[in-house]
């Protein structure tokens, strides 16, 4: 069950864009228009130092984010939108790609949860309403449509990694190759992906004491017959 994301709408997208200024985070920046709609070539699978994990889990914990959730991809004439890094889900990674020749927008979502050929027809496409959904298997992944939406989505780990788009917006080439080029950031990537983490900030859950270890989690403020 994909569960209801805390993302901006991509629908806003192209107002930000023209109101704010095109703010674009260095992980997959523009690699060229040449290719925007062809799906070759330009793809960045991440070639720089590896990212420090203490800081990757700090800054993607201070935005609600599992540290594994977050990736960066890159297709050819495709940059991210600043505007749209944020949670989707509980813990999972949302952020929007866009071109500026074409004007072509396609998502990246990372949420718990896989995708097989039993339950690939009963997961929505992106955030998408009750539409019937088309699978086709590629490889390791899943080509899938519905109500005009199309996706490449590849589980991982425990999570899935999906690339979503207008049928008539980014090609599936474009999808695909941007699929494949899904990595975890490295150092630069983060750092211009995610805002630094708060002064302090915990790079671990912290642990309460006063949760009992059955039961519904409340905490226990029984202060005893003296209090």
């Amino acid at each position: 069950m994909i569960r209801a994301a805390r993302v901006l709408p991509l629908l806003l997208l192209p107002l930000l864009l023209v109101s704010c200024g095109t703010e674009e985070a260095g992980a997959g920046a523009d690699t060229g228009a040449a290719g925007a709609d062809a799906g070759t070539g330009g793809t960045d699978k991440g070639t720089g130092s590896p990212a420090d994990p203490a800081e990757l889990a700090a800054r993607a914990r201070a935005l609600g984010i599992a540290p594994e959730h977050v990736y960066v991809t890159g297709a050819p004439g495709f940059a991210v939108a600043q505007q749209s890094v944020g949670v989707f889900g509980g813990d999972g990674f949302h952020t929007a790609y866009f071109s500026r020749k074409t004007h072509a927008q396609f998502e990246l979502f990372v949420d718990r949860g896989t995708l097989t050929a039993e339950n690939c027809q009963k997961t929505q496409v992106g955030q998408g309403s009750g539409e019937a959904v088309t699978c086709e298997r590629d490889g390791d992944a899943w080509y899938r449509k519905a109500g005009g939406r199309h996706e490449y989505a590849v589980p991982r780990d425990g999570h899935v990694i999906r690339l979503v788009g207008d049928a008539n917006g980014p090609a599936r080439a474009v999808l695909r190759a941007a699929v494949e080029a899904a990595h975890h950031p490295d150092a630069a990537e983060l750092t211009a992906l995610l805002p630094p983490a708060p002064e302090g900030a915990a790079t671990e859950p912290v642990e309460r004491g006063d949760l009992p270890p059955v039961g519904d989690g409340a905490p226990d403020n029984e202060v005893g017959a003296s209090g």
